[in-house]
């Protein structure tokens, strides 16, 4: 692969010691406890984040005032496996209409053993944006980027001790934070 190819890829990967249905539940069902709030192209503060759980479905953030922004597109679903979503934010950080310039966030997960579960994160075609798609690129990668977003929901598994805040996600711990490439 050539260095221009490569840079149109960001990948982050995360270890967590949970069992690979509660890592993936996690992910999908509490995205929005783990949304940065500052992340937000609405004109008022986030009331809450869906992640709709369906191929077909969105991320939809909802405002304190009722309004929505869909900032992505569910591509693909399947538990426990692996879910693929469009990030369909451009470089001036807008809603971009058009699937043909958006980019793919793909998060897999791996069983590494019974408790513990791999999570790899893939933002791919970030080329699609046009021609500043490389703001896309240093957004999504930087520490304020998808290495926050993992940072959070590593954290939010760690809350065992406030089973009130995991609803049904048992006890779960992160292993590790491995290192990234881009």
């Amino acid at each position: 692969m050539t260095h221009a190819a490569a840079a149109t890829v960001v990948r982050k990967q995360i270890v967590v010691e949970a069992p690979i249905e509660r890592a993936f539940t996690a992910f999908t069902e509490r995205f929005g406890d783990f949304k940065p709030a500052e992340h937000n192209l609405l004109s008022v503060p986030i009331a809450e984040t869906v992640f709709e759980p369906r191929a077909g479905g969105h991320i939809v953030d909802r405002g304190s005032d009722g309004t929505e922004c869909r900032w992505a597109r569910v591509l693909v679903y399947e538990p426990p496996q692996r879910v693929v979503f469009s990030w369909d934010i451009g470089p001036t950080w807008q809603v971009e209409t058009e699937p043909g310039r958006t980019s793919e966030v793909e998060v897999r997960f791996t069983a590494e053993t019974p408790e513990r579960t791999r999570v790899e994160l893939e933002h791919r075609h970030l080329d699609r944006h046009g021609p500043s798609w490389e703001a896309v690129a240093d957004g999504v990668g930087h520490d304020q980027g998808w290495p926050l977003y993992l940072s959070r929901y590593a954290d939010l598994l760690m809350q065992n001790s406030q089973p009130a805040d995991l609803a049904g996600l048992g006890d779960v711990a992160v292993a590790s934070t491995l290192p990234h490439s881009t």
